[in-house]
C-alpha cells in the first residue's frame, strides 16, 4: 500500500491529519526515469513530518501518511498540473513541479525526458488516486457523523527561500498556515494554529510563502462544513537541513506543538459556518 491509514485511538473527532510528502519510497518503474539524485529524495521530502503527527490518533483523529516520494508523483497537485516537458502530449500550465516534478528545488533535472502518458496513468492509478479516495472517504465520514470536518495538511519547509521561490533567500516564519487568506476554514479554526504557535513561543506567519495547495483548495469548503488548513513546519525547528537527522530536544518540542494543534482543532466542538471566510 501506498500510504498508511491509523485510525483513532481515542474516541473519534472530526479532524483528520493528512501527511502527503513524508514518504521516500520510490517504486522501480519510476526509478527508471529517475535521475534526480538521492539527496534531493530526502532534501525535497517533508522528513519526519509524519513522526511529528504520530500522536493525533491518540487526540481522536485520523492519520493519513503517504510512503511514496513527491518524486513518483505529487499527492498536493491536482491530477491535471503536467505539461508537455514532463508528460508527452499534456497541455497544462509549464511547471517543473507540478504533479510530476521534472526538476529539483535546486534546479537539477528530476526525469530524463518526458514521460509517456501510460506511465503518467500508472502512478495515478497506483498512488494519486488510492490516496485521495482514503482521504475523501474519511473527510465525507467525518462530516456525516459530526456535521463539520478539519483538514489538517501537515507539511514541512525550507528554513530559507530558494532560488525560484517567492522569497529567495528570505528567513522564514517557524510555522505558516495556509488558508488563502483565510478563506479555506473559519476563524475559529485559524484562530486555533495562531494560539498554539503563541503558547509554544513560535513564530507564525499566514500564507507567506505558502498559502496552501491543492488539497487545501480542494476541500476548504467552510460554507459546507468542511475547514481546510495547510501547517508548514520551519525544519530548523526540529532537524538539522544539512545532514537531514533530528535535533533530538528541538524534535520533541514540535511534536509536542503538533499534538496540541490536533487536541486544540479537536476541542472546538462546532464551528461557526456563517463567520468563515474572514478578511
Amino acid at each position: 500500500m501506498s500510504f498508511v491509514l491509523t485510525e483513532p485511538r481515542a474516541p473519534e473527532v472530526p479532524v483528520v491529519v493528512e501527511v502527503p510528502h513524508a514518504g521516500l519510497e520510490v517504486d522501480a518503474e519510476t526509478l527508471a526515469t529517475l535521475v534526480a539524485p538521492a539527496a534531493a529524495i530526502g532534501r525535497d521530502a517533508d522528513l519526519y513530518v509524519d513522526e511529528l503527527y504520530a500522536d493525533a490518533p491518540d487526540c481522536g483523529a485520523a492519520l493519513l501518511t503517504a510512503r511514496m516520494s513527491r518524486y513518483v508523483c505529487d499527492l498536493n497537485r491536482s491530477e491535471h498540473d503536467v505539461d508537455r516537458d514532463t508528460v508527452l502530449g499534456a497541455t497544462g500550465r509549464a511547471s517543473p513541479h507540478g504533479l510530476v516534478w521534472r526538476s529539483t528545488t535546486d534546479n537539477r533535472a528530476a526525469i530524463a525526458r518526458p514521460l509517456p502518458r501510460a506511465e503518467l496513468e500508472r502512478r495515478l492509478q497506483a498512488f494519486y488516486r488510492p490516496y485521495h479516495d482514503q482521504l475523501d472517504i474519511l473527510v465525507r465520514d467525518r462530516l456525516a457523523r459530526h456535521g463539520f470536518c478539519i483538514v489538517l495538511s501537515g507539511h514541512s519547509m525550507p528554513s530559507r527561500g530558494r532560488d525560484g521561490h517567492d522569497d529567495p533567500g528570505r528567513d522564514r516564519a517557524d510555522v505558516v498556515p495556509g488558508t488563502r487568506q483565510r478563506t479555506t476554514a473559519a476563524p475559529a479554526v485559524i484562530d486555533v494554529a495562531e494560539r498554539v504557535a503563541a503558547r509554544f513561543q513560535l513564530g507564525l506567519l499566514h500564507d507567506e510563502p505558502y498559502r496552501g495547495g491543492h488539497t487545501t483548495l480542494r476541500y476548504g469548503r467552510p460554507a459546507a462544513g468542511i475547514h481546510a488548513i495547510q501547517i508548514e513546519l520551519n525544519r530548523r525547528t526540529y532537524m538539522d537541513e544539512q545532514t537531514l537527522c533530528k535535533k533530538p530536544n528541538e524534535f520533541r518540542v514540535i511534536r509536542s506543538f503538533c499534538r496540541a494543534l490536533v487536541q486544540d482543532l479537536a476541542a472546538l466542538r462546532q464551528v461557526p459556518v456563517a463567520r468563515a471566510g474572514r478578511a
